[in-house]
């Protein structure tokens, strides 16, 4: 049995999953933050960035992920696209930028180039990324702002050396010699930055980058030595012992697999091999982002994320070279998958992440997604990191509320608070799991303290997937704990519909009837509360959103608290 099998194993009884950390930034990381950044515009800082000019790359790595095909065409036809937001490349403006952070970050990152190079040759694409390149070096090579960021400058670095025959063909020799003078410039830059970003994806870029300067440009033999230190610590702190990334989206585990498969070729380029760090983490990370995947394959709504389509994944998948088996359980992570036929049931069984590992995240404990096959049946609204920028404000932040999941809310409040900037309150601290698999199934039953506080009752909620995935029994209980306020406490049970599935209610009023879009036909009991049909949405893999149902069972806790069991049941 391997060291993965045995990480994987179920075990049976109670287990304390994670207790959750502080809120957010302390005011002394805050504003730290920000004396880092006021300092690097200082003329000491401008000194340090100094130094040799490199006259050429060392070696040019490949880039193992292929790009956006359609944001790659866009770029031919002389606009920029992403995440719903345009431009036209000539008429970019960079002295007054109008877009979105989002849009800043992909355009600062350049992560674009790989976009471009999917479905341009090099003398298609020369042109277009050398222009750009040039337009961008006039405004941000000589001024350290925030297009410096840490997390940026790695990603920078890294696109550029990959993609390098895209931006140095020119014949220009003062602009291949200012190209390689501000990568150079940027590896000094990383020297004393990399660690100023938040742990995670954001981290491992800004040290990757590092590391990829120390291998590429000349001199570089201390770099690397010091970046793979670097590197190795952000590791340790940003992706957990079972795999996954601590912000828990599934997209930054995905981003960061990225990075270190870019990372590998970086090495292979110079016939080196992947450290055992990066190596070791690249191992463990891939089962667990599998095990968050739905049925078909592609990612799901989890802490924000959109639900990006199964080849988006299937290509970073691909590029690690490791083999694609889903881990069933993260207990540090916080998923857990339950398998039968073709049906997957994804669990968010964890606290929302610490607030000092991510900015955004969402009060989701204990919902689910179910999906069988081509066709996902419950969902959660995600989308609050991904939706695309023309969204309301308010409905965005709404996204994130426990609300938009597919679980239970006490008296419309959020099992975790959210605050006004953002941040995340008090709330889900701990979660007791326990798990068993038999002949018949799996099942897992789980249990939060985000409601005891305030209304002195603990959600517990019971699942089972048949093993030929066509039944899941659920139930939902709230039981007293703490100190209990007086009156009864209303809840709502939401079970969020994918896009395309049409419901309609049974005529005893204690169920509905469900078509998934490949036509299969799903029934819905519920015994203990009232049910109904609402409208929802869905952030899709573009960031759009779309008209969606939802399935609601609305009741009153009394003193006692209060039990609701229900049932999904595939028919056809």
């Amino acid at each position: 049995m391997t060291e993965a099998d045995v990480s994987d194993g179920i075990e049976e009884g109670k287990r304390l999953i994670r207790v959750g950390g502080p809120g957010g930034r302390s005011l002394a990381e805050r504003l730290a933050d920000r004396l880092d950044r006021l300092a690097w515009r200082t003329p000491l800082h401008a000194l340090r960035l100094r130094g040799r000019h490199p006259l050429k790359l060392i070696a040019v790595p490949d880039d193992p992920i292929l790009g956006d095909p359609r944001r790659g065409r866009a770029l031919l036809d002389g606009r920029l696209a992403f995440a719903g937001e345009s431009r036209a490349i000539a008429e970019i403006d960079w002295t007054k930028p109008d877009w979105s952070p989002r849009f800043a970050d992909w355009l600062h990152g350049f992560g674009w180039l790989r976009d471009l190079s999917t479905v341009a040759t090099r003398a298609q694409g020369a042109p277009i990324a050398e222009a750009f390149m040039a337009a961008w070096l006039a405004r941000h090579g000589d001024t350290v702002d925030a297009a410096w960021r840490p997390d940026l400058c790695g990603r920078r670095v890294m696109a550029w050396t990959a993609h390098a025959p895209l931006i140095l063909s020119s014949t220009d020799l003062v602009y291949r010699s200012r190209v390689l003078n501000t990568l150079a410039r940027t590896a000094r830059h990383l020297d004393r930055g990399a660690d100023k970003v938040p742990a995670g994806a954001a981290r491992i870029a800004a040290w990757g980058g590092l590391v990829t300067a120390g291998l590429l440009v000349p001199g570089g033999e201390a770099r690397q030595a010091f970046g793979e230190a670097g590197l190795a610590r952000a590791l340790a702190i940003g992706i957990t012992a079972d795999g996954g990334v601590i912000s828990r989206e599934p997209s930054a585990l995905l981003d960061a697999i990225a990075l270190l498969c870019a990372l590998r070729e970086v090495y292979a380029a110079r016939r080196l091999d992947l450290p055992e760090a990066p190596a070791a983490a690249l191992a463990r990370a891939v089962p667990a982002l599998l095990g968050t995947l739905s049925a078909d394959k592609g990612l799901g709504s989890w802490q924000g994320d959109a639900p990006l389509a199964p080849e988006v994944v299937a290509a970073t998948i691909d590029a690690s070279g490791i083999p694609p088996r889903p881990r069933r359980q993260s207990r540090d992570w916080g998923y857990q998958r339950l398998t039968g036929g073709s049906a997957v049931l994804v669990i968010d069984a964890a606290p929302p992440p610490v607030g000092r590992a991510t900015f955004g995240g969402c009060a989701s404990t204990l919902a689910f997604e179910l999906s069988d096959g081509e066709a996902r049946l419950v969902v959660n609204c995600g989308g609050a990191h991904a939706a695309v920028v023309q969204l309301p404000a308010e409905v965005t932040r709404s996204l994130r509320s426990t609300a938009a999941h597919s679980t239970l809310v006490v008296a419309d409040t959020n099992s975790t608070a959210i605050h006004p900037d953002g941040t995340l309150g008090r709330g889900v601290a701990e979660v007791e799991l326990a798990r068993q698999e038999s002949e018949l199934g799996s099942r897992i039953e789980a249990s939060h303290d985000g409601y005891v506080r305030r209304f002195g009752l603990r959600h517990r909620r019971q699942l089972m997937l048949a093993t030929d995935g066509r039944e899941l029994r659920g139930e939902d209980a709230l039981l007293p704990a703490g100190r209990r306020r007086a009156g009864a406490a209303g809840f709502v049970i939401r079970f969020h519909l994918g896009a395309g599935v049409q419901v309609s209610p049974t005529a005893d009023g204690q169920g509905a009837i469900l078509r998934a879009p490949g036509g299969a036909l799903w029934q819905f009991r519920c015994r203990g509360a009232a049910i109904g049909i609402e409208e929802s949405l869905w952030i899709d893999g573009d960031g759009r959103p779309v008209p969606t149902q939802q399935i609601v069972a609305v009741g009153e806790a009394p003193a006692g608290g209060a039990s609701i069991s229900w049932a999904f049941k595939r028919a056809v």
